[in-house]
């Protein structure tokens, strides 16, 4: 009985912890809907500082836990990869590429985390997570590119650059492990982040002449639920999941972003989107199951 059960607990365990981590790149897929619908127009800095900066010292406050030792180094490029960095680059990218364009070139993360595991954290990925990879750009080419779409090159290496980060962050988190729980470790990091795009926001966009209702909404949807929440998650999985697993999760974000927009701002999906949608989701679900090993 107890050899039966201890697998089972096992599966459902890993279920559980599948299902955390994908919430958080399932409410990255809303920021979309919420930055064109309820935030101040051409402020992509502003945007990412109230993302970072206010839950990371909310975070701190409820936490009342600082780094140590080496961690506070740790801390400070974890908090550069994932937030400081990150952040600017893929506002700079959405406004240089079509969203469908910068979704595929997002989409080949979990092959840039295959391609580090490999060389940092000596793990080579099975076959079935590196095809599902590879499955899942295409779904996602299909469910976001269209004819129009055009390539800029500056936007292009930004996007590529954001997700090299990301999942440089990936690999790292893996291999360093963490000295304390996932809530603690987002909060040291989104303030971090936060600390660093705090004077390039005021140098460069300032401070906006008036904030509204639905201002206050959206970057505290964005700041609560779609950072402070999702990304303790997403540490969380990075944590005790394989890291090329949590990187195919990241899927869920450019199928949720097509669902909002087909819900909430009225978008018409194509056959040939209908077609991407289902590989995509496919993928994430082979990536997932037949990737795991014994």
């Amino acid at each position: 009985m107890t050899a039966i059960a201890l697998p089972q607990a096992l599966r459902t365990r890993h279920a559980s912890d599948l299902a955390l981590a994908a919430f958080a790149p399932a409410s990255w897929g809303t920021t979309y809907v919420v930055t064109t619908t309820l935030l101040p127009d051409g402020r992509p800095l502003l945007a990412a500082t109230m993302r970072a900066l206010p839950a990371g010292l909310v975070l701190l406050a409820v936490t009342r836990r600082l780094p140590r030792g080496e961690w506070w180094w740790k801390s400070i490029v974890l908090g550069l990869l994932n937030f400081g960095a990150f952040f600017p680059l893929i506002f700079f990218a959405a406004y240089r590429l079509p969203g469908g364009v910068a979704a595929t070139i997002g989409s080949v993360q979990p092959l840039v985390v295959a391609l580090l595991s490999l060389g940092v954290l000596r793990i080579r990925p099975a076959r079935a997570v590196l095809y599902s990879a590879l499955a899942g750009t295409g779904g996602v080419a299909l469910l976001t590119l269209s004819s129009d779409a055009r390539l800029d090159p500056l936007g292009i290496a930004a996007m590529l650059t954001a997700t090299s980060l990301m999942a440089t962050a990936i690999v790292l988190a893996k291999k360093w492990g963490r000295p304390e729980s996932p809530l603690v470790m987002t909060g040291w990091q989104l303030t971090v982040g936060g600390l660093l795009l705090l004077p390039l926001t005021l140098a460069t966009e300032g401070v906006p002449s008036s904030v509204t209702g639905e201002n206050v909404l959206g970057f505290g949807y964005l700041g609560i639920v779609g950072t402070a929440i999702a990304y303790a998650l997403w540490f969380r999985g990075i944590d005790r999941l394989p890291p090329t697993s949590v990187s195919l999760l990241g899927l869920t974000n450019p199928m949720v972003a097509t669902l909002a927009g087909l819900f909430i701002l009225g978008q018409t999906l194509t056959s040939w989107q209908v077609v991407g949608f289902t590989i995509a989701l496919g993928a994430l679900v082979a990536g997932q199951t037949l990737g795991r090993r014994p």
